[in-house]
């Protein structure tokens, strides 16, 4: 079942409206929790959605050439909401959800027999839970610098791909070539944070973020390719603007 990521987005954009509509009374100066929501642009930077690999398909010889995440999906929506927590005046304990959405571009796989082969991956996914620390400095009155590091999970949604050689009268629909999986995430970020008004602030950020494999379906059985989309950790790098709210 995909993410309905417009209906994530607009829940997200009314639950910041109405923390912003509270009444300042009912809020207190000294209150050490937050909330924010950023948009930006999913760039892959490292990994391959597919390994090299030679093999048989329908009794002709197939070759296919690795694929990198970005000459598949290039750069997409990198969606986040979440929380924090101020321990002190500069470390701030946060849980933040990320949602991350790119279409994929029909790409050329390889060659079967005399004729290329062609790949159209299904759009990747996921919806992600991460825990961090962040750490401020003061720049100025109204302008804080920011490092965090995070570690948590991302769900990815099944990912399927169809075959296609046109001259050799080849289409091999919807073949199984990730599971849904539940992968391990690392990132850290850096930004800057401007105090708009009491207790609303917007930031800028970049990052790195780190996703384990996906889990791997042998839906090239017998073809001698099943060791294709063995090795499908990848690397992105997330620009990020958003507001935070104090509450």
């Amino acid at each position: 079942m995909r993410i309905a990521w417009q209906q994530i987005v607009g829940g997200a954009v009314i639950a910041a409206a109405l923390g912003a509509a509270s009444p300042a009374s009912a809020q207190p100066a000294a209150s050490r929790w937050s909330a924010d929501v950023g948009f930006g642009l999913d760039n892959s930077i490292s990994g391959n959605i597919n390994s090299s690999g030679v093999g048989l398909i329908n009794n002709q010889a197939v070759v296919v050439l690795k694929n990198p995440y970005e000459n598949v999906y290039g750069t997409g929506l990198h969606f986040k909401f979440g929380g924090g927590y101020m321990i002190d005046d500069v470390t701030d304990v946060r849980v933040t959800f990320t949602f991350q959405s790119l279409d994929a571009d029909l790409t050329p796989l390889g060659d079967i027999g005399t004729s290329k082969l062609y790949a159209q991956y299904a759009d990747y996914q996921s919806f992600g839970l991460d825990a961090g620390l962040r750490r401020y400095v003061d720049l100025a009155p109204k302008v804080r610098a920011y490092g965090e590091g995070t570690i948590g999970l991302a769900f990815i949604d099944e990912t399927d791909v169809i075959l296609v050689a046109p001259t050799a009268n080849l289409s091999r629909d919807a073949t199984d070539f990730y599971d849904r999986t539940a992968a391990f995430t690392l990132g850290g970020n850096a930004g800057v944070l401007f105090q708009a008004a009491e207790r609303v602030g917007v930031y800028g950020q970049i990052g790195l973020r780190y996703v384990s494999g996906m889990s791997s379906v042998d839906g090239l059985a017998g073809t001698g390719l099943e060791t294709i989309n063995d090795k499908s950790s990848r690397w992105t790098m997330p620009f990020i603007a958003g507001v935070r709210l104090r509450f």
